[in-house]
């Protein structure tokens, strides 16, 4: 049971957020005041995260995917998992477009994260979202992981964070050319 002194309105606001950032896969643009749910719900949905860095594909969904984790694999880093959220939301009778969760990560570098905070583990091992946005494009994105060192007050990690933030970004970038 949540205790009531544990919810504030900032944080129901921010959870409200951070819900509708998540949620620009298969949802429209968030209303404003002004704008009627009807309005809403056929606008293009505008990229927007906090913390999150993205790159343009230059391939598919599915290329894409193969090659981030054949990225992962030339650097020496583990391959968890791919999940296909497309693939989830039919077999829940939902349709989304093609979208892929791809979780890797390097044991020995980020478990030095859940040293500093267990509550990281939230975020580890890494998730690179592939998905297909409603013009064609194709992106990668996943966290900034100085929006990661902030959102869990790791202040002894720099180093490790920089080369986390630098693997990432090479490996994005060598899925998306």
């Amino acid at each position: 049971m949540v205790r009531a002194s544990l919810i504030s309105p900032t944080w129901s606001q921010s959870l409200l957020t951070v819900i509708a950032a998540a949620s620009f896969v298969t949802s429209p643009a968030v209303a404003k005041p002004t704008q009627s749910a009807e309005a809403a719900s056929t606008a293009a949905a505008p990229f927007h995260a906090e913390g999150v860095v993205r790159i343009r594909s230059s391939h598919s969904v599915a290329e894409t995917v193969e090659r981030v984790k054949a990225a992962v694999a030339a650097k020496g880093v583990r391959f968890f998992d791919a999940i296909d959220q497309a693939q989830l939301g039919a077999g829940a009778e939902l349709t989304i477009r093609p979208s892929t969760l791809v979780l890797f990560g390097n044991p020995p570098l980020g478990v030095q994260f859940l040293q500093s905070n267990p509550y990281a583990g939230l975020d580890w091992p890494v998730r690179m979202l592939v998905l297909e946005e409603a013009d064609g494009s194709v992106w990668l994105a996943w966290s900034d992981f100085a929006f990661i060192e902030r959102r869990y007050g790791i202040g002894d990690k720099a180093a490790q964070f920089r080369m986390a933030s630098e693997v990432a970004a090479s490996i994005a970038a060598d899925a998306a050319k």
